[in-house]
C-alpha cells in the first residue's frame, strides 16, 4: 500500500491527512504527520488555565463562502454532540451568536464612531475600483500605498478592513486586490460584522482537537519532536522524492520512499519563532531559533533555482521570511475572575460578550483592536472565569499613554493602554485582577508581503511526481492566505491532483460575478 508522509501538523496538514482517506482511499495507518513541536495544530493554538491564564496567538473569521472548510468539517463529528458535525455546530453557533457589532471604532476621545458611511471621498472610490478590476500580473512588486492616496489610510472603510483582515500600508497589492474580490459580498455588513462567522469555541478547541481525534480513530500516526531536514529528491527533470531525512531526540533518521508514496509539505510557518511574555514581562523577539518550516523551503527552493529575474520552480522563502519589521505584530489574551470589565465592555459598545465583534482605536499609535469572545471560549473553562483577546498591528510605535513600543510592554503595561483608550475609572481595579500574556509573532503576517509571480510554489509543481505544497505560502489562485480555508483548500488541491481524482476541489466563491453583490457593494461605497 501506498504511504504518504505529512510534514507539519496544522490545519493544512490534519485537513489533508483527512482528505486522503476520504477521497483518496488511503488507510489511516499509513499516514504518518511529521511535526517539530510538541503539540499538533500549528498556527491554530489555545492552552492555559485559569490560574495560569489563558493564551492564544490569534483568533480566525469565517464567513458563509469557505466551502472547503464546512466540506470536510461536515464529515468531522462535533466533540460536545457526536451527531452532529463541526460544520453543523458552527452554523449553528452563528444562528445564536452572530456578530451585530456596534462599536466597531472608537475615536481618540473614548467615543464611539458611527461607520454606517465608509468616508470615501470619490477619488478613494475611483482607486478602490480600480485596484480590484486591474489584473494581477500588473501588481506584482507593487505595495498597498502605490494604488491608493494618503487621504484613503483615513477612512473608516480602511481602519475596518484592514484590522479585521490584517492588512498594513506596505504590504502586497496583490493580496490587497484579491481580499476585495474574494470578500465583496461582505461590504454591506462590513460595520456590524454580521456576515462573519466564528466557531464556538477557539480553533484549537472547534477544529484542531475534534479532526485530530477523528484522524487518530482512523489509524493516523502524530509523531511529534521530529523535524524534517531534507528531502532527497531523484535526478533528471521530474520532480520526485526519493526519501525524507529527518531528525528526533537527538537521531538523524532517513526514510526510503516506495512507488506511489506521496510527501506534502507544510512550507513556511507565519506562527515560527513566536515568544510569550507575561504580565509582568515582556515578550522578547528571538529568530534565532532556525524554524523548521522556514529552513526546510529554504533546502528545497535550493534543489531548483530559477534565474536571477524569477523565483525557481519551488518559490523563493526569503520574499516571506525577510523582512521581520513588516510583518510583525503582537497580541495579548486577558484571563479574570472579576466580571467589572465584560460588564463595563457590554454596556460601552451596546452588545453582550460573544455578539460585539472587533473594536478597535482607530486613533491609536499601536492601532489596538480588542474582541470578547462568547464565554466560554475555551472548552474546559470555568464559568467564573473570563477570556478576551486583542492585538495591536504597529508593535513599534511607542504607546499613547504607556511610552513605549508595544513588543517592549509588559502584559500589564499593553492591558493599562487599552484602559486608558476606554477612560474607564475601573482600570485600577481591573488591572489588579487579569492576568495578561503578550505574544510576538514576527512572521504573522509574513505571507502578506509584497511579493510576485512564482515566489510561492504552485500546491503541485510542474513536474511533480509525488510532492506537493500545503498551507499559506503554497499558491493557490483567486483565494486569500491568512485563512483556515486556504490552509484547508490547498490539502484538498495536493491530494486531488497528486492521485488524479475526478472530485476536485470546489471553485473559490467569485461574488463580484454576481449583479446583485456588485450593486450591493458600490450602494455601501457611496453611503454618507
Amino acid at each position: 500500500m501506498a504511504k504518504a508522509y505529512l510534514v507539519g501538523s496544522g490545519v493544512a496538514a490534519l485537513s489533508a491527512a483527512a482528505f486522503l482517506i476520504r477521497e483518496g482511499g488511503f488507510l489511516g495507518s499509513d499516514i504518518l504527520l511529521l511535526e517539530e513541536q510538541d503539540k499538533e495544530g500549528g498556527s491554530l493554538d489555545a492552552a492555559g488555565s485559569p490560574e495560569a491564564g489563558y493564551t492564544m496567538r490569534g483568533g480566525r473569521m469565517f464567513e458563509i463562502h469557505f466551502d472547503c472548510t464546512y466540506d470536510l468539517l461536515g464529515s468531522i463529528p462535533s466533540l460536545d454532540d457526536p451527531s452532529k458535525s463541526v460544520t453543523e455546530d458552527t452554523f449553528a453557533f452563528h444562528e445564536d451568536f452572530a456578530w451585530d457589532d456596534h462599536a466597531r471604532l472608537v475615536d481618540a476621545a473614548g467615543k464611539v464612531v458611527d461607520t454606517h458611511s465608509m468616508g470615501f471621498s470619490e477619488r478613494d472610490r475611483l482607486e478602490l475600483v480600480k485596484c480590484v478590476g486591474t489584473p494581477e500580473g500588473l501588481l506584482d512588486g507593487k505595495r498597498i500605498t502605490d494604488c491608493f492616496s494618503e487621504g484613503f489610510f483615513r477612512t473608516n472603510f480602511w481602519w475596518m478592513w484592514c484590522t479585521t483582515f490584517a492588512f498594513e500600508p506596505w504590504h502586497s497589492a496583490i493580496e490587497f486586490r484579491r481580499y476585495l474580490n474574494r470578500f465583496v459580498h461582505l461590504f454591506k455588513t462590513f460595520d456590524s460584522m454580521s456576515g462573519i462567522y466564528r466557531t464556538r469555541f477557539n480553533q484549537y478547541d472547534s477544529i484542531v482537537r475534534p479532526l485530530s481525534k477523528w484522524l487518530t480513530e482512523q489509524g493516523v500516526i502524530v509523531q511529534l519532536g521530529t523535524r524534517v531536514t531534507d528531502l532527497r529528491l531523484a535526478d533528471g527533470d521530474a520532480l520526485t522524492v526519493e526519501a525524507l531525512a529527518w531528525t528526533r531526540e537527538g537521531r538523524s533518521e532517513e526514510t526510503e520512499l516506495g512507488p506511489g508514496d506521496l510527501v506534502l509539505v507544510t512550507n513556511g510557518s507565519m506562527t515560527a519563532d513566536s515568544t510569550l511574555g507575561s504580565t509582568d514581562t515582556a515578550p522578547v523577539l528571538d529568530t534565532s531559533g532556525d524554524a523548521g518550516s522556514w529552513r526546510l523551503w529554504e533546502t528545497l527552493a535550493a534543489k531548483r533555482p530559477g534565474r536571477s529575474d524569477r523565483s525557481g520552480l519551488l518559490g523563493d522563502p526569503s520574499v516571506f521570511n525577510s523582512s521581520i519589521a513588516d510583518s510583525t505584530w503582537a497580541s495579548f489574551t486577558v484571563t479574570t475572575k472579576d466580571p467589572t470589565f465584560f460588564e463595563l465592555m457590554e454596556k460601552f459598545s451596546g452588545s453582550e460578550a460573544g455578539k460585539g465583534g472587533l473594536i478597535t482605536f482607530k486613533d491609536s499609535n499601536w492601532l489596538l483592536t480588542i474582541v470578547l469572545n462568547h464565554q466560554p471560549h475555551f472548552r474546559e473553562q470555568p464559568e467564573d472565569t473570563f477570556v478576551w483577546w486583542g492585538y495591536g498591528l504597529f508593535p513599534d510605535r511607542e504607546g499613547d499613554f504607556v511610552r513605549k513600543p508595544m513588543r517592549e510592554c509588559t502584559g500589564r503595561e499593553i492591558l493599562d493602554e487599552v484602559l486608558h483608550h476606554l477612560r474607564f475609572e475601573e482600570g485600577p481595579r481591573i488591572l489588579d485582577h487579569s492576568i495578561v500574556i503578550p505574544a510576538l509573532m514576527p512572521y504573522i503576517t509574513s505571507q502578506f508581503l509584497v511579493r510576485s509571480s512564482g515566489d510561492r510554489p504552485q500546491v503541485v509543481p510542474e513536474g511533480s511526481t509525488n510532492l506537493g505544497f500545503i498551507g499559506q505560502y503554497a499558491e493557490v489562485p483567486d483565494d486569500v492566505v491568512f485563512t483556515v480555508e486556504y490552509s484547508v483548500r490547498t490539502a484538498w488541491t495536493a491530494v486531488a491532483q497528486l492521485l488524479d481524482l475526478d472530485r476536485q476541489p470546489p471553485p473559490v466563491y467569485k461574488g463580484g460575478h454576481d449583479p446583485k453583490v456588485l450593486v450591493e457593494a458600490l450602494q455601501t461605497m457611496h453611503r454618507r
